[in-house]
This record gives C-alpha cells, sequence and structure tokens, in this order.
C-alpha cells in the first residue's frame, strides 16, 4: 500500500503538458475520455499499465466484442469478475486443455528472469562505464524480461484466484529464425492475437476484393504493424504527455515492410532453398535489436522513461528489504 501511495501521490492534472508538449498536441484527454485513468498518476509504471490494460487490450477485446469475436466470447460464461479481469489483463484462456505443455529450449523459468532482471538494474549504476551500445543491449534484455515477469505475474494472479488456466505470454523470442515467426508465433502473444483479429484477418479480407488471394496478407500485414505503431504512439503520449516523434510508428512499419518482403521471398523460393537456423536465428534477432536501437528507443531516453521506471523499481525493491530484511539478507548471502 505504501507503494501505491508513494507512486500515486501526485496525480498529474488533466491541463498539465509535459516541457515537449505544444498546445496543438495531436491528442487530447478530452476526446479520449477511456483512457483519464492513465492521466491519475505521476507513476511511469501505474500509468503506462492503466493505458496498456485498459485503452488498448479491454478497448480491442471489447470492440471483438460487439462483433460476437475474441476472448471475451469463446469459454464458459463468465461472472462480472471474470469478464472485468479478461477483459483488462493481458492473457489469454487455454482452449484446450489436452494440449500438451511444451517445455522451453532454455532454462529461463520466472526465478531465473526475476534474477536476470535484478542485475540488470544493478547495471544501470554503472551506465556512465558501459559502452553506448552495450547499454542498450541491456536495456533490450530488461524490457524483454521486464514484460515477461508483468505478464507471468498476471497469469499466475489469475489461475490463482479464478482457476483459469492460461496460456504463456510468449514463446522464447530470442530463438526466433524469421520476423514471421518473432512478430506471429514468438513474442507478446496475447497482443499479436488481437491485432491478428482485429485488424488482420479484416484487413485481408478487404484486399482480397482488390487484389488477388495470395497477395491479399501483404496489405493486411502493413496495415496490421501501423495500427500497432500508432498505439505505441499512443501509450507513450499517455506516459509523459507530449506530442509523439513517430519513431516508433516508423519502427514498426520498416518491421511491417521487411515483412512483407520476407513472404515474398519465402513465396518466390517455396521452400526450395532456406537459411540453417544458426545463421536465420542470430539475423533475425540481431535486426530486431538494431533497430530497436534505431528507432525504438531513443524517444524512451530522451524522455527520461528508462530512468524513471529503474528508480521506481528500485524504491519497490528497497521497499521489500525494508519490510523483509532478514529474507533478503539470506538472499544475498546465497548469491555471494
Amino acid at each position: 500500500m505504501s507503494l501505491f501511495l508513494h507512486l500515486s501521490a501526485t496525480p498529474i492534472s488533466l491541463s498539465q503538458k509535459s516541457p515537449k508538449a505544444s498546445s496543438d498536441s495531436f491528442l487530447s484527454s478530452q476526446s479520449f475520455p477511456f483512457c483519464h485513468p492513465s492521466f491519475l498518476f505521476s507513476s511511469i509504471l501505474l500509468s503506462g499499465f492503466t493505458a496498456l490494460f485498459i485503452s488498448w487490450l479491454a478497448t480491442f477485446k471489447l470492440a471483438l466484442l460487439s462483433f460476437d469475436l475474441g476472448p471475451l466470447v469463446t469459454g464458459r460464461p463468465k461472472s462480472l469478475p471474470i469478464f472485468i479481469i479478461i477483459a483488462c489483463l493481458p492473457i489469454k484462456i487455454k482452449q484446450n486443455q489436452q494440449h500438451p505443455y511444451k517445455p522451453p529450449k532454455l532454462p529461463l523459468n520466472f526465478a531465473v528472469k526475476v534474477l536476470g532482471f535484478g542485475l540488470f538494474i544493478g547495471l544501470y549504476d554503472y551506465k556512465e562505464l558501459i559502452h553506448p551500445n552495450i547499454f542498450l543491449g541491456v536495456l533490450c534484455c530488461q524490457v524483454f524480461l521486464f514484460i515477461e515477469i508483468v505478464f507471468s505475474l498476471c497469469n499466475s494472479l489469475v489461475k490463482s484466484m479464478v482457476g483459469l488456466e492460461v496460456e504463456q505470454p510468449s514463446d522464447e523470442p530470442y530463438l526466433s529464425t524469421s520476423l514471421q515467426d518473432f512478430w506471429g508465433r514468438r513474442w507478446n502473444l496475447m497482443v499479436t492475437n488481437l491485432l491478428r483479429q482485429i485488424v488482420y484477418k479484416p484487413m485481408k479480407s478487404a484486399a482480397e476484393k482488390v487484389v488477388s488471394r495470395q497477395l491479399s496478407p501483404l496489405p493486411a500485414v502493413v496495415a496490421t504493424f501501423v495500427v500497432s505503431g500508432l498505439v505505441h504512439e499512443l501509450l507513450f503520449y499517455y506516459v509523459i504527455r507530449a506530442s509523439p516523434s513517430w519513431e516508433m510508428t516508423c519502427f514498426f512499419v520498416l518491421h511491417g515492410l521487411c515483412l512483407v518482403v520476407e513472404i515474398g521471398l519465402k513465396s518466390l523460393f517455396s521452400g526450395r532453398w532456406r537459411l540453417h537456423w544458426a545463421v536465420s536465428a542470430p539475423l533475425t534477432v540481431g535486426f530486431v535489436v538494431v533497430t530497436s536501437f534505431w528507432l525504438f528507443f531513443p524517444p524512451l531516453i530522451r524522455a527520461g522513461v528508462i530512468d524513471r521506471v529503474v528508480g521506481e523499481i528500485k524504491f519497490f525493491f528497497d521497499l521489500v528489504r525494508k519490510r523483509y530484511p532478514i529474507q533478503c539478507n539470506n538472499v544475498e548471502k546465497s548469491l555471494i
């Protein structure tokens, strides 16, 4: 409770603007009443989570529900609390309970991810001594581990409270062998599934009326990445209350165009020639990391988002240390 009070003690007025915001900011809180909760907190984490859970996930799921589609429709009848949980949290309920569990190829369980994230947070104190490119690599690992930890906690919370079996948030994206593999089958599967249903499939059906069935996925892919980029810009606006630089949109549009090229090359060669996974995996992950360095992280770093997030996480760690000093000391001794 004290953590929540500390992070939310200074609510930001809806009319307050960041130094970078202008009077003709591309969005206003009055235009989007559903996003008001994200403006109630001065905390980056609380405002970011509120924007993600309500303004993206819940909005998309409710939009699908209006067409009798999506996770709010499938499965058994739901009570109001379960309905709200499924609507707001980044979870996907398992539809086939007989589906066998696929163990990860690398032993990165929850405890290892938390430990690794803590070590990366500790390295942040020495960022002046680290080469900028190496620091950006550490930042990539931090973002991946942070999202994995938050989504896994949501899964565990739902499973323990209401007994629902949920799917894993990601499937080892660091082993991706292509952009199609990374974005479509491994990274952030909850969001991927929502975008597939609300953007890709309708756009593909509409494109079939204009182009051939074989070419219809291409404009659908580009449209999906454009929407993803715009939503990321929107979430970023909720967090820093400043006009967008459009770098994040460029990041996703670039990946959408590259994915279109990849699909075209796969169709051209038709399986006659394929890169070995030992080559394609480093190329894929390297491309994602390098383009993140170029377009995704710079606006976050310039706005001080990373520094504030790390500061809030450190405050949480200090709070836990003070609340449970004996247990924390035992953990530290076991790690030395």
